[in-house]
């Protein structure tokens, strides 16, 4: 469901298709095993279980790449699937620093999650923007460094 950009400047998928082949592997090694070991070889039951893990997996990484996807173009940065124009943002605010002391929010870190989503997504971290009109909100990656640096480039290019 993502499009791929050719002239993305970062580009995070959500999940890979690749991950539909784990059930059919596992269930290849079970097979093998029964043919090494046992009497009993359950042809029909693994190849069930199989198509089952494939499916709830088709599942999990079609709704991944919809909606836990990152792009970011010159012109604009999609997070899931709401898209914000580069040109309505005015501050790419650098990453929070975190010593071993005590440890204040900043107010960009309580702000409205992009995206459509209540929160960050797992295994992704937050980083603040500040828009045109004043307003907050929090942009996230896995390699949120990555997509900081590009949008610090894109935000400053813009200007």
């Amino acid at each position: 469901m993502t499009d791929s950009n050719d002239d993305a400047l970062f580009e995070e998928p959500g999940a890979r298709w690749r991950s539909l082949l784990w059930g059919p592997v596992f269930c290849a090694a079970v097979l093998v095993f029964e043919m090494l070991t046992g009497p009993v070889v359950h042809w029909v039951a693994l190849a069930v279980v199989a198509v089952v893990l494939t499916g709830f997996t088709y599942v999990q990484v079609s709704a991944a790449r919809r909606h836990v996807s990152v792009a970011l173009t010159a012109t604009e940065l999609r997070q899931g699937t709401e898209r914000l124009s580069i040109a309505d943002i005015a501050v790419v605010f650098p990453a929070p620093e975190y010593s071993a002391g005590e440890y204040e929010p900043k107010k960009w870190e309580t702000a409205r999650v992009l995206g459509e989503l209540t929160g960050i997504p797992r295994r992704r971290h937050g980083i603040g923007l500040r828009l045109v009109g004043g307003g907050l909100v929090q942009a996230w990656a896995k390699d949120d460094d990555g997509l900081r640096e590009a949008l610090e480039e894109v935000v400053v290019s813009d200007r």
